[in-house]
């Protein structure tokens, strides 16, 4: 017997604002709504493929009352597949990220950024061929 990693929750204030902001960062789509959930994913999910094999979690954004108070324990990482770090977090930035410090110090390869909730996340390793990233880029 095993389990599957179907879903990562974030709790949050604005399910629909966050999960906008989410899609356009992944390319994602709502694929459920709910009173007070979104979920988001690249792919509607079913019983047998998520039993075939291990497949993508989808994105559940449940409201709560409650504000974030501390650092996320658990953050994603996300990796450009068209553009350099640089570029894509400038394009985050344009979607509603901020740039945040929690400790990470200078001359990283990665940017830290938190969603328009709070909620950090990294922008990490371009996946673009060599020669579509910025010749500063060190992704």
């Amino acid at each position: 017997m095993t389990s599957r990693f179907t879903e990562l929750v974030l709790d949050c204030h604005d399910p629909e604002r966050l999960a906008a902001f989410w899609c356009a960062v992944l390319d994602f789509e709502v694929i459920d709504q709910g009173e007070g959930k979104v979920e988001i994913g690249s792919w509607q999910p079913t019983v047998e493929e998520v039993r075939a094999r291990q497949m993508p979690p989808t994105i559940v954004f449940i409201r709560v009352p409650e504000g974030k108070t501390v650092k996320n324990r658990l953050h994603l990482d996300v990796s450009p597949i068209d553009a350099s770090t640089e570029d894509e977090a400038a394009r985050l930035l344009a979607l509603g990220a901020t740039r945040v410090d929690v400790g990470q110090g200078p001359g990283r390869s990665w940017v830290v950024m938190a969603d328009p909730e709070g909620n950090e996340f990294d922008v990490v390793r371009s996946l673009a061929p060599a020669d579509q990233r910025l010749p500063a880029d060190c992704s």
